[in-house]
């Protein structure tokens, strides 16, 4: 007897759609938190630690690095195992870790922990994209993944925004301790949320793992869109890594509570990836990659103003153009490698591991450009990189298309 037809996904107004999409949403918060909750702390942590400013980014760089590791284990294996499981263990594990971090009591034990942290959060960016594609009904998967964009985004803000209140109370520990809360809540809602899935194919053990991922880079179009993602995340973590230590020093001299605020810049990162994912569903994604990555690059060269209110003007318009830019290429990967008849699991994973990579790069180059020369070096590196991300979406916007993508 053949064997019984999948389900056609969740639909929107469906129960099913809402819980998908809030569960990975609220997963989105948790895992964008812990990455990223040491990037307020970067002075406070030199300070504590003894350290400068290029060595303290290596506690935001070599959690992406382990998160980088980590989608090239999870991704294949979630191609083969299904992603629910994944998910759901590494959210533990991260939290679990994030605990430790607040008491943990040298340096190199931190940075060990957070490679390891981040290698646990990898679980959420090798399965989201998969698993949304799967479970939900193809007429509304853009905007899911939009919203998911958007929980990556609202997690960042939540981080910060935490971090930087709770460091001025009671240091970098009670900072930790609250975003690890934080992730626990988090967690334990997506273990209730969650749906399980239902059209989870797996791939034949007889194709080995190497041969799929060689595959995922005999795809042109699909090595743009990881090479976009490499320059965009390395520019976009590198502005707000060395923001931290410009708002700090003169002439602002803000403390870290108020240097924290200028993160709310993110929510705007959060509706500008929700409204490109609703774009390019009507009008393509072809056209939207490109002017979201000038938009960005625009808001990197305002950067550069002296007035406080100009500086945070450029942090928001680059971080609309960044959002709006990601949501739409990391949704473009999962359509361009199931039209090519490549694994969408380990196609999404590559495209997030050249994502952190680009963030462990540029997160750290960032600290060695401020130490050396101050703002001016930092735009002059990260406008380059969204120099070359635009080339790259031009490119990409005139080559063939496998299907409507």
């Amino acid at each position: 007897m053949p064997p019984d037809p999948l389900p056609d996904g969740h639909r929107a107004g469906e129960q099913g759609f809402r819980r998908a999409s809030l569960a990975i949403f609220l997963a989105g918060v948790a895992v964008f938190a812990m990455l990223y909750e040491t990037q307020v702390l970067l002075p406070e942590l030199a300070r504590s630690f003894g350290i400068s400013s290029a060595a303290s980014t290596l506690a935001v760089s070599g959690a992406t690095a382990g998160l980088a590791v980590g989608l090239l284990v999870l991704g294949p294996l979630s191609d083969r195992r299904g992603r629910t499981a994944i998910l759901h263990t590494g959210l533990i594990a991260a939290t679990v870790l994030a605990a430790l971090l607040v008491v943990v009591p040298t340096w190199p034990a931190l940075l060990v922990l957070r490679v390891l942290q981040g290698f646990a959060l990898a679980a959420l960016p090798a399965v989201a994209v998969a698993y949304l594609r799967e479970e939900l009904h193809g007429s509304v998967s853009a905007r899911a993944i939009g919203l998911f964009v958007s929980g990556n985004a609202i997690g960042g803000l939540a981080g910060r925004l935490l971090g930087g209140l709770l460091v001025g109370l009671g240091g970098w520990r009670a900072a930790l301790a609250g975003i690890a809360v934080l992730g626990i809540a988090c967690t334990v809602a997506v273990r209730l949320l969650l749906p399980p899935s239902q059209r989870f194919v797996p791939v034949p053990r007889d194709r080995p793992v190497v041969r799929q991922l060689a595959g995922a880079f005999t795809d042109p179009v699909l090595l743009g869109l990881y090479g976009i993602a490499a320059l965009l995340m390395g520019g976009f973590v590198a502005v707000y890594n060395a923001a931290t230590f410009r708002l700090e020093a003169q002439p602002y001299a803000l403390a870290p509570a108020v240097a924290g605020l200028v993160f709310v810049a993110y929510l705007l990162g959060s509706a500008s990836s929700a409204a490109a994912g609703e774009l390019a569903g009507r009008v393509g994604r072809r056209p939207v990659v490109p002017v979201a990555v000038a938009v960005m690059g625009g808001g990197i060269v305002l950067t550069l103003a002296g007035p406080l209110p100009l500086f945070v003007v450029g942090l928001c318009v680059l971080t609309i153009g960044f959002f709006a830019a990601h949501s739409v290429a990391s949704g473009w990967v999962a359509v361009r490698a199931a039209a090519g008849a490549r694994a969408v699991g380990q196609a999404a994973a590559l495209y997030s591991f050249w994502y952190y990579v680009g963030s462990s790069v540029g997160g750290t180059l960032a600290g060695r450009a401020w130490d050396s020369a101050g703002w001016p070096a930092v735009v002059v590196f990260t406008g380059a990189l969204a120099a070359g991300a635009l080339v790259l979406s031009v490119v990409l916007g005139r080559t063939k298309a496998l299907q409507a993508t």
